[in-house]
């Protein structure tokens, strides 16, 4: 092989090996990741707090667990998240009512985030305060098939760009873009209205509630998308 042919095919194997590792990299960071590993409360934290809450949150049997009444206090991811796919399974006991937020930041106390709402929707006749909407401003846009308390839904969230997306056991019931007319219309009639950026794009960390009603949570995941501009 001359000196040519040996430039030509060492160019090739870089190239092709650079390639390799692009993809390599891609395929990690869209792989899912456990936000909970069903043993340990580790990768969260108390909302404006460096630890883990002492009471109210407890791990067994696999699930992540807020006892009613425990006044553990809401409970934030140590990590930050911009575009994503959430997945997880959820149960409530009768009556009650909590949530999973997203885009969370802690310097808007507020209104630290956009809530996927997880209620018995037999207490719940707002349609903008049921299961699976974005809560206090947006409903779902199609009928829900929510599980009733005691049994376990499945929920997903998509975000990508400005776009939002909520499922709720297997179905697509809400999507919305941020920062769109209709989110700004819609947050103005919320009680989120004088919450500066609310609605908009952030970079944030995922929030569970404590809003004092027993819940269960199980096979937390996530898995990262690249960036993407709208």
């Amino acid at each position: 092989m001359n000196t040519s042919a040996r430039k030509t095919l060492t160019a090739t194997l870089i190239i092709n090996f650079c390639v390799f590792a692009a993809c390599a990299a891609e395929r990690a960071k869209s792989a899912w990741q456990p936000l909970f590993d069903g043993e340990s409360t580790a990768g969260w934290r108390s909302y404006g707090k460096p630890d883990f809450p002492k009471r109210g949150w407890v791990v067994e049997d696999g699930c992540l667990h807020l006892l009613p009444n425990g006044n553990g206090g809401d409970i934030i991811t140590t990590a930050e998240f911009t575009d994503f796919e959430l997945q997880w399974e959820w149960r409530i006991a009768p009556k009650a009512n909590n949530g999973i937020k997203y885009l969370v930041t802690e310097s808007r106390r507020e209104a630290p985030g956009h809530e996927y709402q997880m209620v018995d929707d037999a207490t719940m006749t707002e349609p903008k305060y049921q299961t699976a909407t974005f809560y206090d401003v947006l409903p779902t846009q199609t009928k829900t098939h929510v599980k009733p308390p005691g049994e376990w839904n499945l929920s997903r969230l998509v975000i990508q760009g400005n776009h939002v997306e909520h499922w709720l056991n297997g179905e697509k019931v809400l999507e919305y873009e941020l920062g769109s007319p209709e989110v700004k219309a819609a947050v103005a009639k919320s009680k989120f209205k004088n919450a500066a950026g609310f609605g908009e794009k952030i970079k944030g960390h995922i929030l569970l509630t404590d809003h004092h009603g027993e819940t269960w949570y199980r096979n937390i995941k996530i898995r990262e998308f690249p960036a993407k501009t709208n």
